[in-house]
């Protein structure tokens, strides 16, 4: 992986796990945000690839923040579940 692309997976990961903690709640600020991103990117790509649904909106970068929001809603509950 290139710079530019790290970099892209990085900002896929900060929006997602943005977009996880709106909806779930639990992470806050920046730093947050991005372990849950980056964290649920791998998890939701796992999740969806697992029960055989594919993202499909016709954009790969919505499909990867979509797919990595899934993921980090998933991280973000099981931390608050591990957590209390």
């Amino acid at each position: 992986m290139d710079a530019k692309g790290l970099i892209v997976f990085l900002v896929i990961g900060l929006i997602a796990g943005w977009l996880a903690s709106l909806i779930v709640g639990g992470a806050a600020g920046l730093l947050s945000y991005l372990i849950a991103g980056v964290v649920g990117a791998f998890v939701g790509g796992f999740l969806l690839n697992a029960i055989g649904l594919k993202i499909g909106t016709g954009n790969a970068i919505v499909n990867q923040i979509i797919t990595s929001a899934i993921g980090a809603i998933v991280v973000l509950i099981l931390a608050r579940l591990i957590v209390g």
